[in-house]
């Protein structure tokens, strides 16, 4: 791919957005519920103990609500893109950022995502924290997060983004150290937070691009005035937003928090990993769609990414015995699909969001069925110490089973109809790389039925495996059993009804109806779909053949793939020694030089002027005679210089 630095790139067209009336003019509503609740849960304290976890479930409830409301009546609207500007957030000089919120096709499936998935695991919550003696704080935390992430996708610029971003970025670091008793809940926190910081840097210096570029920050400007900035600029500006999005969605080279964040709560696991935080980097590029189809270099290396990160994370996600962990690589890959079909471009987009939408319902349910597993079985969350549950926790296991089909990607479940239309899509591009991404996206495929057949197996079948001091695993209580139902339901039936309404709805969003590509795959339709189950049955199969028996309930001697796989294919040790060790030796190089350099310059002045003080000061005895004393010798000198400039001796 050619980069032109000064050659003008494609035009997108001009972006416009009706002004929000009527019943889409009190949008904002959807932001300041949960923020309310937030606010009130966390400002009263104790005193909202017994009933601040309902009013956090009620809040996004009634949010929920509101957001099928607003996509109804955005329906029945001819310019399905409605902007509603508050009021004049800044008015720096030329820079004029308005508070504003848009609500369109993109925004309204989003509100949806994140508002009733987010409904289910507040009501999973109310249970499964019922014995903790925070969980007023939680509900709080909890509440925060999804006000965030709603401003985060509702903002109609750059910086109320930005907002929405830190606040997500805030609330995920409370969330994850919840626990911060535990040192390994607080190093996860920090460390989840620290990582984000370097894709937040990217985002910000971005933001800061298009002011200097573009003289603004409003998405409907920026989109428009794309055709007027150099191939060069488009391209920084791109891999600015692409490293922001690989932080916040855990995609390399920024993957590493993502795993670690397991350290929280599991219904704070299900809330990152399924419906919110993760999908705010497929959000950034997807909303940016105008910025990155308007280079193609920009677009391989948003490809590129997808495609590593969905490898590596499978990959790891085969070698850890850690229910949460595996989960959590899983999310690491399905979220690399996405960006895979992000970076595809054209129809792509809506693709890649069909996924998420799809992910979305699946990943929560078995999050939330890992969480009730855990509730069952002592909060254990070694697979290898599991085995035979299925007898005895029947409807975790048969919706948990709903969620194994839709990630594996068997049809008719939804990951089938969610994934395969982006492997096709990696099959139609117009060169060499359409080997390349397509045997990528298919060889993930065929790993990822490998480790959540392992993990399912493990899990709910075979011989129990069980440690002493469980006896008798329970199934969980209704209250968290109805929204794994509800969720299991969702995971047999979103993708097929979403694959095909979801990428006509978003065609009145800027750029995301774009058109099918206009050469053929280098591989039949049919022949892509016969090797996509092709591969997902060996995968399942190879699996349930090897685990069917369980497994060795202690780490066993292994080859050097697996020994790299259990130690994140070394991803973590190449942190530590290109950025940990040497910022930690950079760190205290500088505090040997402020100690001894700056601190130890002031320090030496500070003693010589104390020293000579105290020398003067002896002179000072109290005696007449010491005085009198000196007085004649001062006499003396003055005499003896009058005598010594007589005689010539100075001149």
């Amino acid at each position: 791919m050619e980069i032109l630095a000064n050659a003008p790139v494609e035009p997108v067209g001009t972006v416009t957005y009706a002004t929000a009336d009527g019943l889409l003019g009190s949008v904002w509503l959807l932001v300041a519920i949960p923020l309310v609740s937030a606010a009130i849960l966390l400002l009263l304290g104790r005193r909202a103990d017994r009933w601040g976890h309902w009013l956090g479930v009620a809040s996004v409830g009634v949010a929920f609500l509101l957001g099928l409301t607003y996509f109804f009546q955005l329906r029945g609207l001819e310019n399905r893109s409605v902007e509603l500007s508050l009021w004049e957030f800044i008015a720096v000089g030329d820079l004029r950022v308005d508070f504003g919120l848009l609500f369109d096709p993109l925004a309204a499936v989003f509100v949806l995502l994140i508002t009733g998935v987010g409904f289910l695991i507040h009501l999973y919550a109310v249970e499964y924290m019922a014995h903790d003696p925070g969980r007023r704080r939680f509900f709080g935390y909890f509440n925060l997060f999804v006000a965030a992430m709603l401003l985060l996708v509702l903002g109609n610029n750059y910086v109320m983004l930005y907002f929405g971003w830190e606040g997500v970025g805030l609330a995920s670091y409370l969330l994850i150290s919840f626990w911060y008793e535990r040192p390994s809940a607080a190093t996860a926190g920090k460390k989840a937070f620290l990582m984000n910081r370097v894709g937040d840097a990217g985002l910000v210096i971005g933001i800061f691009i298009m002011f200097a570029t573009l003289g603004t920050t409003q998405y409907d400007e920026v989109f428009t005035g794309v055709g007027s900035l150099t191939a060069t600029t488009v391209l920084l500006l791109g891999l600015l937003l692409l490293l922001g999005a690989a932080g916040k969605s855990g995609q390399f080279p920024l993957q590493a928090w993502l795993p670690d964040a397991m350290e929280g709560p599991t219904p704070v696991s299900a809330l990152i990993h399924a419906a919110t935080m993760v999908t705010a980097g497929v959000y950034l590029i997807a909303r940016s769609n105008p910025i990155f189809s308007a280079n193609s270099t920009l677009q391989l290396v948003v490809v590129s990414v997808g495609a590593l990160t969905l490898l590596l994370g499978a990959v790891i996600g085969m070698a850890k015995d850690d229910i949460k962990r595996v989960l959590a690589w899983s999310t690491v890959s399905q979220i690399g699909y996405m960006f895979l079909g992000v970076g595809l471009g054209g129809a792509a987009y809506a693709l890649a969001i069909v996924h998420l939408l799809a992910h979305g319902f699946f990943k929560a349910n078995m999050f939330l069925g890992a969480g009730s597993v855990m509730h069952g079985m002592r909060d254990q969350v070694d697979i290898r110490r599991f085995g035979g549950l299925a007898k005895y926790m029947k409807i975790t296991w048969l919706t948990f089973m709903a969620g194994w089909l839709a990630i594996i990607g068997l049809p008719p479940f939804s990951g089938f109809f969610s994934k395969e239309p982006i492997i096709v899509a990696a099959f139609e591009r117009d060169d060499w790389t359409a080997w390349l991404f397509g045997t990528a996206a298919l060889l993930g495929a065929g790993l990822t039925a490998f480790y959540m057949t392992r993990l399912f197996v493990l899990t709910f079948h075979g011989r129990p495996r069980w440690t002493e001091d469980i006896d008798h695993p329970h199934e969980s209580p209704k209250l968290m059993t109805i929204p794994l139902v509800l969720l299991a339901v969702g995971s047999v039936a979103a993708g097929a009804l979403l694959v095909g309404p979801v990428p006509t709805w978003l065609e009145a969003t800027a750029g995301l109806g774009g058109p099918e590509p206009a050469h053929e795959a280098v591989l039949s339709h049919l022949a892509i779909t016969i090797l996509s189950i092709l591969v997902t049955v060996i995968g399942a199969g190879l699996a349930w053949f090897l685990f069917r028996g369980g497994t060795a309930t202690e780490p066993q001697p292994a080859g050097v793939l697996v020994t790299a796989a259990r130690k994140n294919l070394y991803t973590d040790a190449v942190n530590e020694a290109v950025f940990e060790k040497p910022g930690i030796f950079l760190t205290r190089a500088l505090v040997y030089l402020d100690n001894r350099g700056i601190d130890g310059l002031v320090n030496a002045l500070a003693a010589g002027v104390g020293g000579g003080s105290g020398r003067l000061r002896r002179l000072q005895t109290g005696f007449v005679r010491s005085y009198a004393t000196s007085i004649l010798a001062g006499a003396l000198l003055v005499v003896a210089a009058f005598l010594a400039v007589e005689a010539g001796w100075l001149v």
